[in-house]
């Protein structure tokens, strides 16, 4: 399913607290963007107790139960993970990863709240969540009853409220301090073939594997290790990039002083690397501050965009093909069409460039 209108962390915990109290939420989203964990959060800010299944792992007799005889006639016995004497939050992970007849089992229960004769306790909600088809992990066509049963809402992550979030919650600081400089690196589309890919859950796996190593400003944690660890969590070239940000982490404010004119590029052969770096978030800077529309630009924006095309031509003298880097399309997005005309009348081969990748995308 793909949804006209996406939302982000926050306002997804907004919409599940007006509206999975009363009706059954669907949330869509690809794998490791926080889906599961949002539904936790939501169920400690309303005070309920928190049941997942796993959808793709369940059994219509996990969800209808076995049934027994009771004097003349039989009866189901709900599991007793779902029959609760207390109002609680159920979680069905994976929805759409179950078989038809497990979804079929799903109806009553999503629909009417009930398995049999046991309905679950008054206050109780109900809350699915599943991949996308485009997203290459297992999922099944979902029954178009089942569906209709659910308002569906689409995930997607949000750089700045993810960070608010890693902040609290001990994501090591060279993750961190990462994700402020590349926010366009926190998630990628899977990947057609078996390789890692950077996600939030990916970022946070990697930052718990920091931890394991004790990694920080004074450890002894070598090269070969962080390698191996990057390259085995992330996608390959964030992984490529962090490593370049961790050799030039002394440069960490190196950007801010080059964007205020207190600072050169650096130019040596030996600084490749960290001019590398510096162009690549330079180029996510421009795409997240410079607005679509001309006319909204602001202040700040107006500033940035004549230091810009300055910082452009610069970069140009040392590297034409790290500029061309700079305003080429590539997964991190396209640098905003009036600002590419500008660019087109001082530095006109850079734009070729771009140009010609923008038609093949």
């Amino acid at each position: 399913m793909h949804l006209p209108y996406t939302v982000t962390q926050n306002e997804l915990l907004d919409l599940l607290l007006n509206i999975a109290p009363v009706r059954p939420v669907f949330i869509w989203g690809a794998p490791g963007i926080g889906k599961s964990a949002l539904v936790e959060q939501f169920a400690a800010q309303v005070g309920l107790p928190h049941v997942s299944l796993l959808g793709s792992q369940l059994a219509p007799e996990d969800i209808i139960g076995i049934p027994r005889i009771s004097g003349e006639v039989s009866e189901f016995l709900p599991p007793k993970m779902i029959a609760r004497k207390e109002p609680y939050v159920l979680f069905l992970d994976e929805l759409n990863a179950c078989s038809q007849e497990v979804q079929k089992a799903f109806y009553s229960l999503i629909h009417e709240r009930r398995v049999g004769e046991y309905h679950l306790p008054a206050g109780s909600v109900v809350i699915g969540a599943g991949n996308r088809s485009q997203d290459g992990a297992i999922v099944k066509t979902m029954s178009t009853a089942l569906v209709n049963r659910m308002f569906h809402v689409q995930l997607r992550v949000d750089p700045k409220q993810w960070l608010a979030w890693a902040y609290e919650n001990g994501i090591h600081p060279w993750v961190t301090e990462y994700i402020e400089q590349r926010p366009d690196h926190l998630f990628a589309e899977p990947p057609k073939t078996e390789t890692p890919y950077s996600t939030p859950r990916s970022w946070h796996m990697f930052s718990d594997a920091l931890k394991g190593y004790g990694a920080g400003e004074d450890s002894a944690l070598s090269e070969d290790i962080l390698r191996v660890l990057a390259y085995g969590a992330l996608t390959a070239s964030h992984a490529g990039m962090f490593l370049a940000f961790r050799k030039n982490a002394g440069n960490k404010f190196l950007l801010e002083a080059i964007l205020k004119g207190e600072a050169k590029w650096p130019h040596q052969p030996e600084d490749r690397d960290a001019l590398y770096f510096l162009a690549q978030s330079f180029r996510a800077r421009l795409i997240h501050d410079l607005p679509d529309d001309k006319q909204k630009l602001n202040h700040e924006a107006q500033r940035l965009t004549h230091r810009a095309k300055a910082l452009i031509r610069d970069l140009a003298q040392i590297s034409e093909e790290v500029a061309q880097m700079v305003v080429s399309a590539d997964e991190g997005g396209l640098l905003p069409d009036w600002f590419m005309v500008e660019i087109v009348r001082d530095l006109p081969r850079l734009a070729i460039s771009r140009d010609r990748q923008k038609k093949a995308a």
